[in-house]
């Protein structure tokens, strides 16, 4: 005779920390497409009924783990940075390195973060995080280049972003690097980022 499965007794918050780890260990095995409430549960060895007293839905807890991310992010951008000099540049260039390394580290988190499906479960708090992790490079490139209107900090920002996001998306994609040792990777995106230091400099730089 197979007995029910039991619950843990959870005090309230540990259900819903089991539950985020659990989703994220799953996410990171199946992917979006074998992620689900019941089985995150089942994971966190409590009913499959017990997710609902955290997350309505599974895009809640998905949107959860997506804020973390982001969370994640923004220390590791943040951790960089504080590796350098005081130093715009260097420090621009940091940012790069944490945003890179972040991504290497959970490519399916990363994927989850900035895929089409984050659209539909993108709630106040998730927003709020992928703010911050923008704003980031809003501020280190306008140390770079204070003087520069606007529009031109404005232009730099999303070419910056542009580029250290699409260098490491083709990298994990393996449409760059392949066939290339861990360093000769890593000299070919510390090239990118001083790449693009340049043209920020060079482009919103003193006439």
């Amino acid at each position: 005779m197979v007995r029910p499965q039991s619950s843990k007794p959870y005090h309230h918050g540990e259900l819903r920390e089991a539950l985020v780890s659990a989703g994220r260990r799953l996410l990171e095995e199946r992917g979006i497409r074998g992620f689900t409430l019941r089985e995150c549960a089942r994971r966190a060895s409590v009913s499959h009924a017990a997710p609902a007293h955290h997350f309505a839905s599974l895009d809640d807890l998905l949107a959860e783990i997506a804020t973390r991310g982001y969370q994640e992010l923004t220390a590791a951008m943040e951790s960089e940075a504080q590796r350098v000099a005081d130093n715009a540049a260097a420090r621009l260039v940091a940012h790069g390195v944490g945003y890179m390394a972040f991504a290497a580290a959970n490519p399916v988190l990363f994927q989850l973060m900035f895929s089409r499906e984050a659209n539909r479960f993108e709630t106040p708090n998730l927003f709020a995080a992928a703010k911050a992790a923008y704003h980031l490079v809003v501020a280190a490139v306008g140390a770079v280049i204070p003087k520069a209107p606007a529009e031109v900090k404005q232009r730099m920002v999303d070419f910056t972003w542009a580029s250290i996001h699409g260098f490491i998306t083709l990298v994990l994609e393996g449409q760059i690097g392949e066939g290339d040792t861990p360093r000769a990777l890593k000299s070919r995106g510390m090239a990118m980022l001083a790449a693009v230091v340049e043209t920020v400099v060079r482009t919103g730089g003193d006439p």
